[in-house]
């Protein structure tokens, strides 16, 4: 499968997560603060480039029902400009609960004052995101 990146696409961060090379296990990375999409998608080439990644994975944040709102559509906008920026594919994947089951797993690990610490909660995210479509296709 190669090494692949994902991307937890918030209004002011996103959450990063790379898996290791034999595509098993996905682990938090960093988090971004938004800038403007070229900024964005420059630090995302970068991080390709850096851990040498195939295939960018991003949440697809469909609500609850699996309808599409508002902010799909807007990931769905941002993920189409960066698959246009970048020299690996970009595949959407469903994020549904990611937050939540990240939220409780950083809660058993975590002192409750860094759980307000939202980078490391979007990076776990992330990883979550990730780990789902690793799982999915092994």
């Amino acid at each position: 499968m190669g090494r692949l990146l994902a991307l937890d696409i918030g209004e002011k961060r996103i959450g990063v997560a790379v898996c290791d090379e034999s595509g098993t296990l996905a682990r938090p990375l960093t988090t971004l603060t938004r800038a403007s999409k070229r900024e964005d998608f420059e630090r995302i080439a970068w991080l390709v480039a850096e851990q040498n990644v195939e295939r960018v994975i991003a949440g697809y944040p469909r609500s609850l029902s699996g309808e599409e709102g508002p902010q799909a559509q807007r990931v769905c906008r941002y993920v189409e400009a960066l698959s246009a920026a970048l020299s690996v594919p970009v595949e959407l994947w469903d994020e549904r609960y990611t937050t939540v089951e990240a939220t409780e797993r950083l809660r058993e690990v975590l002192p409750k004052r860094k759980l307000r610490d939202r980078g490391r909660l979007d990076a776990a995210a992330a990883a979550i995101i990730l780990q789902d479509y690793l799982d999915a296709h092994t």
